[in-house]
């Protein structure tokens, strides 16, 4: 292997610099492409106004899209006189939104990772689906605010929730590409936080919208905060996934001096066709969820905490609009309660991350079950949320009471879900992305079931038994975290893929040792 040195522009409008890449330039041994130090081209060495301003913008693609999904649930008096339809088939187009998250990251995903390997990698990357993705969620949104039967209605919502969960998949990996490990704990903790504060401001916005201007512009003001997202995405969010950006600067040097140059990606895992990469991508997050024990509880542990919450969507009605007669606009209302204990949840997730878990990382102590401590807080404070809710809701206790006291179940979702989901990345390291899409996936099926059968329930149980069936499940889930907390590093070793993730780790660590007391050694020689 040799050196040499390309001052060949890389990207238009970059200023032309000296790069050094391995190689010889030929066939059996071609260039090496790669980042270079302060590389401007990095995501990763952007500015700081701008990597925030697009974290921004990736964070409220996630909101709009889960607000979305939820704001058409307190449209059911204007849809019945439409359409002449029972509340059970309104439901159905909030669960075929969510479904669409569940089938959104089983193809999204994939198709993103075809960037690795495809020789086309230009037509793939995470903008082209923003722009796809977010031109489809306009067109069918804008559909469905026109629909002329409920037939029409339900499809396009379909539709709308597949293409939706391009964002639910990219916008993670976005903030990702642009904040090194040690600086994008906030802006992942905010991120994580948005899936869940969308579906529960989505009604109470879309109560007031529908009760005065009609359920058509519930979708119609959801269609103008998708586009302005999508719009301001397209403008100001270039590019960030490292495998393209690489791929396209070998392309075009490579077509600048006729010599043969080859991504790091490229050089590391070889050609592969894109259809072996898509079939893997697609069948991968299965293999996780129900081979690995860890990935299964945790991903059930989620799937109930987001099932409630959308089963909130046709609980809410029930408990405030038919019982207590209010109206849809003042119904929505309901929920700011659990938006409260979200945005609480959000504050001490923050302050336990630069207080506690920032002290153990620096420390170099900090281990998976770091993690954890949150999420024991957290799985206690669901069940009392939701019990308190469940037997103070009586038309004959003031609305207030109920109100506040589902704060603890907000309150409790973000203390769970976030240390989780970052536990899961810690064990799994070089599979997360398979394992997030695993529970993603897990837990939009039962966000889609959920609402199906909470009518009937509510009918048939009564508001406070059918309040207490969730109730009950997350206090089964309560001792996971702190099983996990003292029990969790010896299970890890003992499931396959989390030990093999490990395993990598600590060889990828080894080998950076070596690398840099060499490196030391040759500045000492010299």
């Amino acid at each position: 292997m040799s050196n040499i040195e390309s001052k060949t522009p890389v990207s238009a409008g970059e200023v032309e610099k000296s790069h050094t890449y391995d190689g010889s330039g030929t066939e059996d041994d071609p260039f090496v492409v790669e980042f270079q130090k302060d590389d401007p081209s990095n995501p990763m060495n952007w500015g700081q106004f701008r990597k925030w301003f697009i974290a921004a913008i990736a964070t409220s693609s996630v909101f709009a899209v889960t607000f979305t999904s939820s704001a058409y649930s307190v449209s059911a008096n204007e849809v019945f006189q439409d359409f002449d339809i029972s509340t059970e088939v309104f439901i159905v187009g909030l669960s075929l939104f969510v479904l669409g998250f569940a089938i959104g990251p089983a193809v999204w995903g994939p198709l993103r990772l075809i960037a690795n390997i495809d020789s086309r990698s230009e037509l793939y990357g995470r903008r082209i689906l923003w722009i796809i993705t977010h031109i489809a969620m306009v067109a069918f949104l804008g559909g469905s605010a026109g629909s002329q039967n409920v037939a029409t209605l339900l499809i396009l919502r379909l539709f709308a929730g597949t293409f939706g969960g391009s964002p639910l998949v990219n916008s993670g990996g976005t903030i990702a590409d642009i904040f090194p490990p040690a600086q994008r704990g906030l802006a992942l903790t905010i991120y994580c936080v948005a899936p869940f504060l969308g579906p529960i401001l989505g009604p109470i916005v879309g109560g007031f919208v529908s009760e005065n201007i009609g359920w058509r512009w519930v979708q119609g003001v959801c269609v103008i905060f998708i586009g302005i997202i999508g719009i301001l995405g397209i403008a100001f969010i270039p590019e960030t996934y490292g495998p393209v950006l690489l791929q396209q600067r070998a392309r075009q040097l490579a077509k600048a001096d006729g010599k043969v140059y080859v991504s790091i990606l490229e050089k590391n895992q070889g050609k592969k066709k894109p259809s072996e990469v898509f079939k893997r991508a697609l069948f991968r997050p299965w293999i996780f969820l129900f081979l690995e024990p860890i990935v299964l509880v945790a991903s059930l542990y989620m799937a109930i905490i987001y099932g409630t919450v959308y089963m909130f969507m046709g609980a809410m009605p029930i408990v405030y609009n038919e019982d207590r007669g209010w109206s849809e606009g003042i119904g929505g209302l309901s929920f700011m309660g659990i938006a409260v204990g979200i945005i609480f949840g959000l504050i001490y997730a923050i302050w336990d991350n630069n207080s506690r878990y920032m002290k153990l990382f620096a420390a170099k102590s900090a281990t998976a079950e770091s993690r954890l401590p949150p999420a024991i807080v957290g799985g206690i404070a669901l069940p009392i949320g939701m019990f308190a809710f469940a037997w103070t809701n009586y038309p004959s206790i003031h609305w207030s009471v109920s109100i506040i006291l589902s704060a603890p179940f907000g309150f409790g979702c973000v203390l769970v879900i976030l240390p989780i989901m970052n536990y899961l990345i810690d064990t799994y390291t070089i599979y997360a992305a398979s394992v997030l899409a695993a529970a993603a996936i897990f837990r939009s099926l039962v966000g889609a079931v959920f609402p199906l059968f909470t009518t009937q329930m509510y009918h048939n149980l009564g508001i406070h038994w059918a309040s207490s069936i969730p109730a009950f499940m997350t206090l089964a889930c309560m001792p996971f975290p702190l099983i996990m907390y003292r029990y969790g590093a010896a299970v890890r070793m003992k499931c396959k893929y989390s030990f093999e993730a490990a395993e990598m780790m600590r060889k990828m660590q080894m080998q950076q040792t070596t690398a840099t007391a060499e490196k030391d050694k040759d500045s000492a020689s010299e």
